[in-house]
């Protein structure tokens, strides 16, 4: 069966290709050769990833004629000459390393692999990955960070119920939160030189205090001077990481103020909270037309099924890949938020979990939330209406809801027999 296609197979006239390093950069650069019509002529240069050299590159290029510049995704090298490329007004294009890989058996150089990303640049067989704008980039490097503080003072946490476990201290077996108010007042006391059980035990608050006996047995243990010190040093550094990450979360909001409208769409969504707007924006953008349909964001952010076929047979389940870190840990939350809630989205859970599992039905869910926010974003006056938990049993054939009763009931054991009423 012949289909048409819409390949465009024209070469780019002016094109430059960049193996970055961290202390230098290999440049190729194909362009027409004037000499010889027909043919191209190409140059290959080393530069140092300095900012004068890079600048003195960009001049170069600019002088050729180079309209598109192209970098595979190495470590964080790529980023300061891509920006600098950027705002010197050429296409930039970063590319991942895995569409440019080298022929098997060919000797592996800079100059090779810049040779090779150029010519296959030139023949527009690569495709660009998403880098967010200036505005947004600068959204992400705040989110990221903060996750990674989040991570830190977790960490830590843990760290401070090791050093209890250690001291025989079993607070933790008592107190769900360990640093909530009332556990922070006793761990706080603790490692000021507090050991009566009685004394420590009536710091607990409210609902705590039903507790209080319990909380005695719990801090008769065998705390030390030594973990007195140790635990002192883990609490400076749980509120000094706890300071940054309010510092952080004022400059984020003010970095986010442009997108409040955006940020408000999404925090309707069950699950999503103005945290996790703020880094879905940071890892996606707000411009969805990078990312023409809802099915093209989920599948870089690699939420879709994978596919792998050979000869009319399915080899599996094709492996999706890893994909954005960051923003598939937001989704996740989320989707254990919405699976809570009374809402289609926290049924579609439920419906998922019971035949498949809670894992893959907490990637379901993130998918489902990832589409609603592509159609949110993609349209400025759409908002975000709950379907309600009943919509899904609304829609679907009366006969398979039948069976799917039948098979319910037959799982425990029972034999069913229908008969129409009346």
């Amino acid at each position: 069966m012949l289909t048409t296609t819409q390949d465009n197979e024209e070469i780019i006239e002016r094109v430059a290709a960049l193996d970055t390093g961290k202390a230098e950069l290999m440049c190729c650069v194909r362009v027409p050769d004037q000499d010889h019509p027909g043919r191209r002529r190409q140059e290959v240069q080393a530069y140092p990833t300095m900012t004068r050299s890079v600048l003195r590159l960009a001049g170069h290029l600019a002088r050729l004629g180079v309209t598109r510049v192209v970098m595979e995704a190495t470590a964080d090298y790529w980023k300061p000459v891509f920006y600098l490329l950027e705002a010197a007004g050429f296409e930039a294009w970063l590319v991942n390393a895995k569409d440019v890989k080298h022929l098997p058996g060919r000797p592996k150089t800079g100059k090779l692999d810049a040779i090779w990303l150029c010519k296959v640049a030139e023949r527009q067989m690569l495709r660009p990955s998403f880098v967010p704008p200036p505005p947004i980039r600068k959204l992400r490097d705040l989110t990221r960070y903060r996750a990674g503080l989040v991570a830190a003072r977790t960490a830590e946490k843990q760290r401070a119920g090791k050093l209890l476990e250690d001291a025989c201290i079993k607070v933790s077996s008592v107190v769900a939160g360990i640093f909530g108010v009332s556990g922070r007042d006793m761990l706080a006391a603790l490692a000021a030189g507090e050991r009566d059980p009685k004394v420590l035990a009536q710091l607990a608050r409210r609902s705590m205090r039903a507790k209080i006996t319990v909380l005695e047995e719990a801090f008769t243990g065998h705390f030390t001077d030594h973990h007195a010190f140790l635990l002192a040093t883990m609490l400076r550094r749980v509120d000094a990481i706890s300071a940054d990450i309010a510092a952080l979360d004022e400059r984020i909001a003010g970095q986010a103020a442009p997108l409040a409208a955006a940020v408000a769409r999404l925090d309707e969504i069950p699950g999503i909270s103005l945290a996790s707007a703020y880094v879905i924006l940071a890892e996606i953008g707000t411009d969805m037309t990078r990312f023409p349909t809802a099915g093209h964001l989920a599948s870089w952010a690699r939420l879709a099924p994978g596919i792998s076929d050979s000869a009319g047979k399915k080899k599996g389940k094709g492996s999706t890949g890893h994909g954005n870190a960051y923003l598939a840990s937001i989704l996740g939350n989320a989707a254990a938020g919405a699976a809570k809630t009374d809402t289609s989205l926290g049924e579609k859970y439920r419906r998922i979990a019971r035949r498949r599992g809670s894992k893959r039905a907490i990637v379901a869910l993130g998918r489902s939330i990832l589409v609603i926010a592509w159609h949110l974003l993609s349209d400025p006056d759409a908002r975000f209406c709950d379907l309600g938990p009943g919509y899904y049993a609304t829609r679907i054939n009366p006969e398979r809801r039948r069976q799917s009763h039948i098979r319910q009931l037959e799982a425990p054991g029972y034999t069913v027999t229908l008969q129409p009423a009346g």
